[in-house]
C-alpha cells in the first residue's frame, strides 16, 4: 500500500505527533504514519470530522482504544497515546515494520508446514492473551496480522468487544471480514472466544494454501457457505488439515480453546526462521532499517537539511497501519543522497478492460461473429505466442521489436524495436514487461505505456519466465539466474538445470514459489524460486521441449504423454500417454480451473484430477475437423467465457466449442499460411497467423 501526501484538510499534527502521510483510509477515519518529538514513528488513527459529533461513533472509538489499551500481550501493537474527548479523537499505535500476512503469502507464495506451526502457536498464544483481557477480537484475518522480525502481531480492535458483549451493529450489518468470521458472527448471534478461534482457522489455511478456506462469487454466497458449507483445505498439506479442521468446527463448542492450538501445533526447533532467514526475513529487515531512519530526529535526519516529506511519500509505506487501514508492500526509497530505485515511478497495474460477452439472440450458434477489432497485419509471422498484459498485447512486431496493441482497439500503443523477441518476453505483475535486445541487455518498460524503466548488464541469452517480483533468466554462459525486478538485485544463481540442446531453448514457467523447467534434453526440474534449489525432477520427459503449463498446485509436463504432477512436491499424480508411437504429439494444453484442456492430432480432451488416482478423469473428448499434411501442430487453446477455442490439426481453421458441452459453436479464419496462435484476456481470444492478428469476442459463462 503506498503512503499518500496529506491532502487539504489532513491536520499536520495531532498532539506530539507530526503526521507526514496518509497510510490509509476507512470509513470511520484516516490512518496517518506520523513522528514524535523523540523520533518515535507510530501510525495515527483519526476520526473523520464529519463523524465526530457522532456520539454512537465517538463511543465506539473510544472503545478501540479502550479495548487495544487493555490487551498487554507482545502478540498485539502497543497503544502508544489517545485523544478520545474534545475535537477530531485520535489513537497513536505503534508503527510496525512488516508485511501484512495477506501481502507476505501473495509475495512470497505459501508457507511451508514448519512456519504455519510457529504462526498458529504465536497466533494462539496472542488470542489467549486477549480473551485473558475478557475482549474477543472479532476481526482476526491475515491483513491484521504483521509479520515483524520478532513474529507475528496481531492488529485492529476496532470491532472487538468485551466477551459477554453482543454486537452492536444494526441489522443487516456484519462487522467481519467475509469467509473469516465464525457461523455464529455472520448470523448475528452471541460471540465469544471461540470465534476468534474459527478465524484463526480459516488464516492458517491461507497462509498453508493461499488460498480462503471459504470463497465464491459474491459476499452473500461465501457467508452462505461459511454457515453451511464445507471448509476447502485442499491445497492445505495434510498434516495440517487435521489441526485446522477442528478450529472451523461449525458449533463453537467442538472448536478447541487456543492454549491447545498452540499446543496441538507446536513447531519444531528453528521454525521461526521464517522471521529470520529467507526473503520474507529480508522483507522484514529493509522496513526495518527505513523505520529507523524515518525515526531519526529531525536535526540529524539529513546533515544540513531537513528531511524531505516527498521523499518519503514517493515510496511504499515501510510498515502498515496497525489500527486497521492497511498494509504495505515493496521497498521504500528514501533517496537521500543515495541513487533513486529505477522503479520508484513505476505506476500500479491498470485494470483490465473486459468486452462484453456475446448474445445466441445476436450471433446465433454456427454463425462466426464479427471481430472486436482487426485484422491487423503488424506482428511476426510465426513469431512468439502473444502476450495479454492488463490493457496492451504484446506482440512480436512484423518489423523487428515488440509492439504493444491497445486490447480494445488493436491500435499500437507503443513499440520497442531494438528488442529481439526470439529471447523471449515476460511480464512482472502486470506492470513491466522485459524483453532482450540483441546484445543481451534486457530492458524493462511500464506495461502500459512503454516507458523505459531498467535496463541490466550486458549477458542475457533467454528470458525464461517472470511473476510478481522476479524475472528468471538464462545468461550466456549458461547460468540461471533470479534477477528482482524492483531493485535489480541479483537473488540467486546456479547452473543452468536443463540447458539449451541441439533442440533448442528450455521452457518453463512458475507459479506458487516454484519455477518449472523443460529442458530440450528431457530433463524437468521444479525449483524454489527463494533458492533456486531444485525441489523435485523428472527425467526422460521428451525432447520436444513443451513448455510446462501451471494449474492450481498442479503443473502439466508435455511429451509423447501428458503428465499431471503436484506442483510444491512433485508427487506423481497421473499420466496419459498416446495411443502409439505413431500417434501425433500432445500439444500444450490450457488449464481450465480445475480442468485442463489437450489435444493430440484430432482429438481434444477436457480432464480432471482426482485425488489418489494414477489417471485422469475424462470430462468430455471432442474430434477435431482439418486433417492434414501439416497435422500435430502444438500451440495452445484458449479458453474464454463459456467457449475454447482450438486450431485444426492441419492448421486451416480455428475450431470453438461449449467448454462445458464440447458443442461446435463456430468456426474463424485467417487466409495467411503457418501456425494459428490463440491467447485469452478480458472476455476476448486474439487470433495470429501469419503475421495478422485480431480480437474476437466470446459467449457468457
Amino acid at each position: 500500500m503506498t503512503t499518500q501526501p496529506l491532502a487539504t484538510g489532513d491536520p499536520l499534527r495531532l498532539g506530539p505527533y507530526r503526521l507526514l502521510g496518509v497510510l490509509g483510509e476507512g470509513g470511520m477515519g484516516k490512518v496517518y504514519v506520523g513522528r514524535d518529538t523523540s523520533g518515535t514513528p507510530a501510525a495515527v488513527k483519526v476520526l473523520r470530522p464529519e463523524l465526530a459529533h457522532d456520539q454512537h461513533l465517538a463511543q465506539r472509538f473510544v472503545r478501540e482504544a479502550d479495548m487495544a489499551r487493555a490487551v498487554t500481550s507482545h502478540g498485539v501493537a502497543r497503544v502508544l497515546d489517545a485523544q478520545t474527548e474534545g475535537g477530531r479523537p485520535w489513537i497513536a499505535a505503534e508503527f510496525l515494520a512488516g508485511p501484512t500476512l495477506d501481502v507476505a503469502v501473495r509475495e512470497y507464495g505459501p508457507m511451508d508446514v514448519p512456519t504455519v506451526r510457529a504462526l498458529a502457536a504465536h497466533l494462539a498464544r496472542t488470542l489467549h492473551d486477549i480473551h485473558a483481557a475478557g475482549l474477543v477480537h472479532r476481526d482476526l484475518k491475515p491483513a491484521n496480522i504483521v509479520l515483524t522480525s520478532t513474529g507475528p502481531r496481531i492488529i485492529d480492535f476496532g470491532i472487538a468487544r468485551p466477551e459477554h458483549g453482543l454486537t452492536l451493529t444494526t441489522t443487516g450489518q456484519i462487522p467481519v471480514t467475509p469467509g473469516y468470521g465464525a457461523p455464529e458472527q455472520v448470523l448475528g448471534q452471541r460471540v465469544g472466544p471461540a470465534s476468534d478461534v474459527f478465524s484463526l482457522g480459516a488464516v492458517l489455511a491461507y497462509a498453508a494454501s493461499g488460498r480462503r478456506t471459504f470463497d465464491a462469487a459474491h459476499v452473500a454466497a461465501v457467508q452462505y457457505e461459511v454457515v453451511h458449507g464445507t471448509p476447502d483445505l485442499s491445497l492445505v498439506p495434510p498434516e495440517l488439515q487435521e489441526l485446522i479442521g477442528p478450529c472451523l468446527a461449525k458449533d463453537p463448542a467442538f472448536r478447541p480453546a487456543p492454549p491447545q492450538v498452540a499446543q496441538a501445533f507446536a513447531p519444531p526447533k528453528g521454525a521461526d526462521r521464517a522471521w529470520r532467514k529467507g526473503p520474507l526475513a529480508e522483507d522484514i529487515k529493509r522496513r526495518e532499517s527505513s523505520t529507523k531512519r524515518l525515526a531519526a530526529p529531525e536535526e540529524t535526519a539529513v546533515p544540513g537539511g531537513r528531511p524531505s516529506r516527498r521523499r518519503f511519500l514517493t515510496g511504499a509505506a515501510v510498515g502498515v497501519a496497525v489500527l486497521g487501514a492497511g498494509g504495505g508492500a515493496g521497498a521504500w526509497w528514501l533517496n537521500r543522497g543515495e541513487a533513486k530505485s529505477p522503479t520508484a515511478d513505476v505506476p500500479p497495474a491498470v485494470p483490465t478492460p473486459e468486452a462484453a460477452f456475446i448474445s445466441i439472440v445476436d450471433s446465433p450458434y454456427g454463425e462466426t461473429p464479427d471481430p472486436l477489432w482487426g485484422p491487423q497485419d503488424v506482428a511476426a509471422p510465426d513469431g512468439e505466442l502473444p502476450l495479454p498484459v492488463r490493457d496492451v498485447l504484446i506482440v512480436q512486431a512484423r518489423t523487428g521489436g515488440l509492439l504493444a496493441l491497445s486490447v480494445k482497439t488493436g491500435k499500437e500503443r507503443w513499440r520497442a524495436k531494438d528488442i529481439d523477441a526470439d529471447a523471449g518476453f515476460v511480464s512482472v505483475a502486470d506492470r513491466l514487461v522485459v524483453g532482450v535486445d540483441k546484445n543481451g541487455v534486457a530492458h524493462a518498460f511500464v506495461a502500459s505505456t512503454g516507458k523505459p524503466v531498467w535496463q541490466s548488464q550486458n549477458d542475457v541469452d533467454d528470458l525464461l519466465a517472470a511473476d510478481d517480483t522476479h524475472v528468471y533468466l538464462v545468461s550466456k554462459d549458461n547460468e540461471l539466474r533470479a534477477l528482482n525486478a524492483w531493485t535489480l538485485a541479483t537473488t540467486w544463481t546456479r547452473p543452468m538445470t536443463s540447458p539449451r540442446s541441439q533442440n533448442g531453448p528450455a521452457k518453463a514457467a512458475v507459479g506458487r514459489k516454484r519455477l518449472v523447467i523443460h529442458g530440450r534434453d528431457g530433463y524437468v526440474a521444479g525449483l524454489y524460486t527463494e533458492t533456486g534449489e531444485t525441489d523435485w525432477e523428472v527425467k526422460n520427459q521428451g525432447t520436444d521441449g513443451q513448455p510446462p503449463v501451471i494449474g492450481d498446485n498442479i503443473a502439466y509436463l508435455v511429451s509423447r504423454s501428458l503428465m499431471a504432477r503436484r506442483l510444491d512436491r512433485g508427487d506423481f499424480l497421473w499420466e496419459q500417454e498416446l495411443l502409439s508411437d505413431t500417434s501425433d504429439p500432445w500439444g500444450t494444453p490450457a488449464v481450465d480451473g480445475e480442468y485442463v484442456i489437450a489435444a493430440h492430432g484430432y482429438t481434444v480432451n477436457r480432464y480432471s484430477t482426482m485425488p489418489d488416482t494414477r489417471y485422469p478423469v475424462s470430462d468430455w473428448y471432442a474430434i477435431l475437423d482439418g486433417l492434414g499434411p501439416d497435422a500435430g501442430t502444438l500451440n495452445p487453446p484458449a479458453v474464454a467465457g463459456s467457449t475454447v477455442w482450438l486450431h485444426s490439426p492441419d492448421n486451416s481453421h480455428v475450431q470453438v466449442l461449449h467448454k462445458i458441452t464440447n458443442k461446435p459453436l463456430f468456426t474463424a479464419k485467417i487466409e495467411r499460411q503457418g501456425a494459428y496462435q490463440l491467447v485469452s484476456d478480458g472476455n476476448r481470444v486474439f487470433i495470429a497467423r501469419g503475421g495478422k492478428i485480431f480480437a474476437m469476442p466470446v459467449y457468457g459463462r
